[in-house]
């Protein structure tokens, strides 16, 4: 008899990490961008993702899973890089339309989507085709943004004209106008439903465009340093989940301390810690209400033997159901 088999029935859908939350039938969605950053190499990610196992750790969960594939995208050695202040616009705005719609299709298809990033630029089509979705049931989304940075820069605030330092902004309706207006409309999501978590590193012009966009909801690290990581999760998916059918959960890797996740375009010392993001993600499973996810600014170029991406796929299962006992 094996020590799984000695335990009683109540437990042993737990033991060795197996959830006992409700499956789910998903599917991966690749969006290899890198045209929104200066940095080259997050286009990789969503390779560095799958060869860490995302699908069987995923499957070990219980959840049944689908790739599917990912989405075609132009690289800066064959694309303009248009008007400097943001960079690559209307080839971005390219790529985050056919994610949309394929995030959208997934969502039909009774999914729940997993799109692997690429840029954060890449959150202007996920967050679209998710919103587009639920807009024509009559609903809205809620938006969990787990960043080092607020990305909430437009051209006219930006320093660099980079445009994964915009997607927030396109989100709220704040422009780029093409960005904002991926599948004909804008704003995406209401500025009381979306909450940034664990930010540290935001340029002063953000600071203003925050206030303008109503984004009441942020949270620091001084935050998560003072009150705790329990305490900021919980308040940040009341907050997302308040009168939505739901919310998508955006996680930028570069969240993480640099010690922990050092394969990232624009590493900021002081980040989450292991645990804490573990703990962030186990809360975020046990509330049950995430209609979709993207992990984003893997860069396997800076990356230590694949280290950030098997994180990234650590983090992704505990999002998904897993837990210590």
């Amino acid at each position: 008899m094996t020590a799984h088999d000695r335990l009683p029935d109540s437990l042993k859908a737990l033991h060795g990490g197996v959830q006992s939350l409700p499956t789910r039938r998903i599917e991966l969605i690749g969006v290899p961008l890198d045209l929104g950053a200066s940095r080259r190499g997050v286009d990789m990610g969503p390779s560095a993702a799958r060869v860490a196992g995302l699908e069987a750790r995923l499957e070990a969960l219980g959840h049944e899973v689908r790739d599917g594939g990912n989405v075609h995208v132009a690289i800066a050695e064959t694309g303009q890089v248009g008007d400097e202040s943001a960079r690559y616009l209307r080839e971005i705005t390219e790529t985050c339309t056919k994610a949309a719609e394929m995030v959208e299709q997934s969502l039909r298809d009774g999914l729940t989507p997993i799109v692997l990033g690429g840029d954060h630029s890449v959150a202007a089509g996920t967050v679209s085709g998710v919103a587009d979705y639920y807009r024509r049931k009559d609903q809205k989304i809620g938006l969990i943004w787990i960043d080092a940075h607020s990305d909430i820069n437009t051209p006219e605030s930006s320093p660099s004209g980079n445009v994964h330092g915009m997607p927030l902004a396109a989100l709220l309706g704040l422009g780029p106008e093409p960005l904002a207006n991926v599948l004909g409309w804008s704003p995406k999501v209401s500025p009381e439903n979306v909450v940034l978590v664990g930010v540290r590193d935001i340029d002063a012009t953000e600071k203003e465009n925050i206030r303008q966009a109503g984004v009441t909801e942020v949270y620091t690290m001084r935050d998560i340093d003072e009150r705790g990581m329990r305490t900021v999760m919980e308040e940040a998916l009341r907050a997302a989940g308040r009168g939505t059918a739901g919310y998508h959960i955006s996680l930028d890797m570069d969240w993480i301390d640099p010690e922990d996740a050092p394969g990232v375009g624009t590493p900021v010392r002081g980040g989450a810690t292991y645990r804490e993001a573990h703990l962030a993600m186990e809360i975020i499973a046990d509330h049950g209400r995430m209609l979709s996810f993207e992990l984003v600014e893997v860069n396997p170029v800076l990356d230590e033997r694949n280290r950030t991406a098997e994180l990234a796929v650590e983090l992704i299962s505990s999002a998904f159901g897993k837990k210590i006992l």
